[in-house]
């Protein structure tokens, strides 16, 4: 079966190409944790964003690592499971829980994010300093397009 003949140029697509980088870097990180740890890539994303912001809704999880809802619970359940996480009513709104790292939980993390980190200054060594500075600003330049852009696309769908 022939591809469908098109312009379309799918290596030069930039959210392919950030999907690609993503997902090649998330997997060479994850072997780090994965075999020693137990975990998963969402599991340790949720163990990443609740070590820096916790406590915090699964809502708001899902809200900062841009992953589907269901990742997430599926994630969550596994951390608890795990005796990493910790969940408790929120005392604002006792419809909602509140989730974060428990002992273990927060010991696994000082052990990963050295990792992690060591593992990303590996890849930025591909830059010279001022490409590692313009990268970042980039970064959060698209970001925060991106953001404005979705919301946008929401607004014109209600």
């Amino acid at each position: 079966m022939k591809p469908i003949a098109t312009p379309f140029a799918l290596d030069r697509f930039v959210p392919y190409r950030l999907s690609v980088l993503s997902n090649t870097v998330s997997d060479a990180i994850a072997g780090l944790y994965r075999k020693r740890f137990g975990l998963t890539v969402p599991e340790w994303r949720c163990m990443a964003v609740l070590g820096s912001f916790a406590p915090l809704s699964a809502r708001d999880v899902a809200a900062r690592t841009a992953m589907d809802k269901v990742q997430v619970s599926r994630a969550v359940a596994s951390l608890l499971q795990k005796g990493f996480a910790l969940q408790a009513t929120d005392r604002q709104d006792r419809r909602r829980s509140k989730l974060a790292l428990s002992a273990s939980g927060a010991r696994v993390y000082a052990r990963i994010v050295p990792l992690a980190q060591a593992a990303e200054a590996e890849l930025l060594a591909a830059l010279t300093p001022s490409e590692r500075k313009d990268l970042s600003a980039l970064l959060d330049k698209l970001a925060a397009h991106a953001a404005t852009l979705a919301q946008q696309r929401q607004s014109s769908e209600e």
